[in-house]
């Protein structure tokens, strides 16, 4: 089969078809200069967004279009599934989800056998240890569903992390590792933005900058920027200029990192 054209996978990316082997064309495209971010719909979204970094007043619009960008590449792979009704579905079609549904069905059980058997002033303490229960059982279920081969069921894992009050120190290295090394983009992309909602945990915010570095993607590249702006964190500033003048980084990376290290300098 022939090789994909850049206007091909242009159309192919705006509408959330891309497969697994065009995401890495995709990339190609963009570091050779076929393709540029203002092609891509979602890319220049966060580019027609840069100026609102200036203006605190404005800061939480930002933030906001930011979520729109990844919340959309999360959605284009799951293909406009509603997450909640495919994370039951999933639940009920594993055996490990079988064997955490039934426990949670029991803890709610047996909740509420205890507050019909036990005085009104024990219910708070069995809130707490309802609640206590079910994010372990949710931090069980996020952690398995990120070994998956399945990029949609680590899409789901990820998706889990959004109901959570703060994360795990072992929820914490397992999003760090999945934003370092998940072969898919859109997961990445969608890690990033679960850990930039708990970026003020002193771990994932030095995280966040050390995976600078790492990343090959120019869209992971691109958003990593973004949010050091948001974040106002001046500490990337040495991974940033790094990144900048690697001589593989692709020009259109290079723009944005300049226009973050503007803001952050």
């Amino acid at each position: 089969m022939s090789e994909i054209t850049a206007q091909q996978l242009i159309e192919k990316y705006n509408r959330g078809l891309l497969e697994k082997n065009e995401e890495r064309l995709l990339e190609q495209y963009i570091e050779q200069g076929l393709i540029q971010i203002e092609d891509l719909k979602d890319l220049h979204h966060i580019d027609q967004n840069l100026d609102l970094i200036f203006d605190q007043q404005v800061e939480g619009r930002m933030r906001e279009s930011f979520f729109d960008f990844l919340n959309k590449e999360k959605t284009n792979h799951q293909h406009s599934n509603n997450i909640t009704n495919g994370f039951w579905n999933k639940l009920f079609a594993n055996s490990i989800g079988m064997r955490l549904a039934y426990s949670l069905i029991l803890v709610i059980l047996g909740f509420g056998v205890g507050t019909m058997l036990n005085p009104v002033d024990k219910h708070i303490d069995q809130m707490a240890t309802l609640s206590g229960e079910l994010s372990q059982m949710r931090e069980m279920m996020m952690l398995t569903m990120l070994e998956k081969e399945s990029t949609s069921d680590r899409l789901k894992a990820v998706s889990l992390t959004n109901d959570m009050s703060n994360v795990s120190e072992r929820v914490a290295t397992a999003l760090l590792h999945t934003l370092n090394n998940d072969e898919n983009v859109n997961v990445r992309l969608a890690t990033l933005e679960s850990l930039y909602s708990y970026a003020d945990n002193p771990k994932i915010r030095k995280g966040l900058i050390e995976s600078i570095k790492l990343q090959k993607s120019p869209l992971v590249q691109i958003a990593l920027a973004e949010i050091m702006v948001a974040l106002q964190e001046k500490r990337s500033v040495n991974e940033l200029r790094k990144l900048l003048h690697k001589k593989e980084t692709p020009e259109e990376v290079k723009e944005e990192v300049k226009n973050s290290l503007e803001v952050l300098m």
